[in-house]
């Protein structure tokens, strides 16, 4: 499993992260408002955020709801956006241990 380590929150961004990235691929739901959910490609995660494929360019600081599976959707703001990929960051840090077996969990399904 490939951990990412740079040190922005997206691209030519100069804040430190809180947590590495874990590189990987998966589908997951996303959710905009007003909107039905539809399927998006994760390409890295940590419990703070992650970086999505998007099918429309989302807003910045647009409030979006990502669906992992078996978890409840999770909120987060799109803090930054490059091409269809977007970074988001959950509005609540998805805890230690719970974050682990969903990378293991994603880890498998890509």
């Amino acid at each position: 499993m490939d951990i990412a380590t740079s040190g922005g929150s997206g691209p030519g961004s100069s804040r430190k992260r809180k947590s590495p990235r874990v590189s990987l691929r998966a589908e997951v739901q996303l959710r905009r408002s007003g909107k039905s959910n539809y399927v998006v490609t994760v390409h890295d995660v940590s419990p703070e955020g992650c970086k999505l494929e998007f099918v429309e360019r989302p807003r910045l600081d647009e409030t979006v709801w990502v669906k992992f599976d078996k978890l409840d959707a999770i909120e987060a703001s799109v803090c930054w956006i490059k091409g269809s990929d977007a970074g988001i960051e959950f509005v609540r840090p998805i805890y230690g241990p719970v974050f682990d077996v969903l990378v293991s969990r994603l880890s498998g399904a890509g």
